[in-house]
């Protein structure tokens, strides 16, 4: 196809916008490929949208490879679903009531629409089945920045397995896996596939796709020895060891009057913050929890998510006051009688923790002695921690999330009752998973890995145009010529036929990113030449009108 840049909407502007930090932010919104509607709310223009699609064809043709089945879910959803599922209460849901005063939800994913349609499967012999669809997904975002990569609106492609066993579900997983990665190659990029927490999204396990990027709104941790990597909030490491006070039999009650951060209860009894517990209160639903973390580390939150199988909120402090008997500045596990789930650096020694009486503290305290936990990885792990694998130094870096993937399980089964009849004609519920991958901020991401000062360098899989052809005044016959050359040679051309400089047209086409550049200049007339360049070399190559069709296809690839 061939289109004019004089007919097209391609609103191209000089300066980024005051508050664009990331490259993709600024170049996709220099370039004319994106708008601001309001925070976290984006318009994709013309060229923006023929991105996104290609990045979407790309995502479609692996997942159809792998089995899937292409369908749509509708946005609006009855709230009931959102109830069945325990994830209501989630902050980022956005809740709506119709004329009726009926609930509805507009979902930042679909498990419980799917599970809602898979309890129409009945046999084994039915499955495994594999759903997928693009859909606008809405979640209630505090804190949108940075263009496409924090957002409230977005299509995401996620698609569904369902298998009969652990087996099948493994299966499913490894083959969305090998899909991930054929996408993330297909569209130039350098990604790692990483552990990560399933959180919010429930379900036993699950991984993740980061690409290494300098705006990234995520952080990838990795070891220095290239064996290990891990998503910020899922990353395992093992901590220093704490020096440790003399031990004591039993714990002793020492007074602490005005302490109520771990800094000033290190400096007021002389020790080292890492022999100090933290105390977290949390409520799941109607029930209390203390969570238990080392003075010196923080809370993975998607970590205790994961432990607990359903959201929490941090207790207010009437409820800490009526549950522990003081302020939150002097809780601890000692004597309590609700749920407690301490990190795994507590197993092991004697730590300094609240008394659970205003201005008192405890020392000594001791896991299995002193009180009962459920042990579990919920430290926030840190640049500096030991691998867990190697023994190596972990690092971090910004980093983009490009795709999660998730074993869910029966999470979702059990509560909508999706089950299937077995060959002895037993009832089991399926076992699922659920895999996402969001075409806008793989298309941030493609702009994060390749840019230059000037603008976009798109690989030419995912490119708005194959050719970009500057004319210069005078020769639109012959520009026009040209196009209809390379489009009936399968080339997707953009022919910048508008009244303007040259040298703007040159700082369009360089901002715009497109493949392969062809300037039609006075050389046409005098030798029948034209000038061509690849965009990520910047050396322009006269080529004659007779060879730029083989040339183009060789630069493309």
């Amino acid at each position: 196809m061939v289109a004019r840049a004089s007919q097209l909407f391609l609103p191209t502007l000089r300066e980024p916008p005051a508050d664009a930090e990331a490259a993709s932010h600024r170049l996709l919104v220099r370039g004319g490929f994106i708008r601001q509607v309001g925070a976290g709310l984006w318009t994709f223009l013309p060229l923006g949208w023929r991105v996104h699609q290609k990045v979407v064809q790309i995502i479609r043709e692996e997942i159809d490879a792998i089995g899937g089945q292409e369908m749509l879910e509708p946005v609006l959803t009855p709230a009931e679903l959102w109830e069945t599922s325990g994830r209501i209460g989630i902050p980022i849901v956005f809740k709506l009531k119709d004329r009726a005063g009926r609930d509805y939800v507009l979902p930042f994913s679909h498990e419980e629409t799917m599970t809602f349609h898979a309890r129409e499967l009945q046999s084994y012999k039915q499955l495994p089945q594999l759903w997928y669809h693009f859909s606008t997904k809405e979640r209630d975002e505090p804190r949108p920045r940075g263009g496409l990569l924090r957002v409230r609106e977005f299509i995401m492609k996620d698609s569904y397995s369902f298998d009969r066993d652990e087996a099948g579900l493994d299966r499913s997983f490894e083959a969305h896996r090998g899909a991930y990665e054929r996408i993330w190659e297909r569209c130039g990029l350098d990604a790692y596939y990483v552990e990560a927490e399933s959180g919010i999204m429930g379900g036993r396990e699950s991984s993740g796709f980061m690409a290494p990027a300098e705006s990234g709104e995520n952080i990838l941790v990795r070891c220095e020895n290239g064996d290990y990597y891990a998503d910020y909030d899922a990353a395992r490491g093992i901590p220093r060891s704490p020096d440790f006070p003399d031990r004591l039999d039993p714990p002793e009650e020492i007074e602490t009057p005005g302490v109520a951060t771990i800094e000033a209860l290190a400096d007021f009894l002389g020790i080292d913050p890492a022999a100090t517990s933290k105390a977290m209160p949390v409520m799941v639903g109607e029930r209390p929890v203390l969570a238990l973390i080392r003075g010196d580390d923080r809370l993975s939150e998607e970590k205790l998510v994961t432990v607990l199988g359903e959201a929490y909120r941090p207790m207010t402090d009437d409820e800490i006051r009526a549950v522990f008997g003081a302020g939150g500045g002097s809780l601890g596990p000692a004597g309590v009688t609700i749920d407690v789930v301490a990190d795994e650096a507590l197993r092991e020694g004697q730590f300094v923790a609240g008394a659970n009486r205003d201005g008192w503290h405890l020392r000594g305290v001791q896991a299995g002695r002193d009180y009962n936990p459920e042990f579990a990885d919920i430290r926030q792990a840190n640049a500096g921690d030991t691998c867990p694998l190697c023994g190596g130094k972990l690092l971090e870096e910004p980093a983009i999330e490009l795709g999660h993937i998730f074993k869910l399980g029966t999470f979702y089964s059990v509560r909508f009752g999706a089950t299937f009849l077995d060959e002895e004609g037993q009832e089991k519920p399926l076992v699922m998973g659920s895999y996402g991958i969001g075409p806008a901020r793989t298309m941030a991401a493609i702009v994060e890995q390749h840019h230059d000062d000037d603008g976009i360098e798109w690989p030419a899989s995912v490119a708005p145009y194959d050719v970009h052809i500057v004319v210069i005044p005078g020769l639109e016959e012959h520009a026009q010529s040209i196009a209809e050359t390379l489009s009936a040679a399968g080339f997707d051309v953009l022919v910048d036929d508008r009244d303007a400089r040259a040298g703007e047209k040159f700082a369009d086409a360089d901002l715009i990113g497109c493949p392969v550049r062809v300037t039609v200049g006075r050389k046409i007339a005098e030798d029948g030449t034209v000038d061509v360049r690849e965009r990520t070399k910047g050396d322009d190559k006269a080529v004659s009108v007779g060879e730029l069709v083989s040339i183009v296809r060789e630069m493309l690839g």
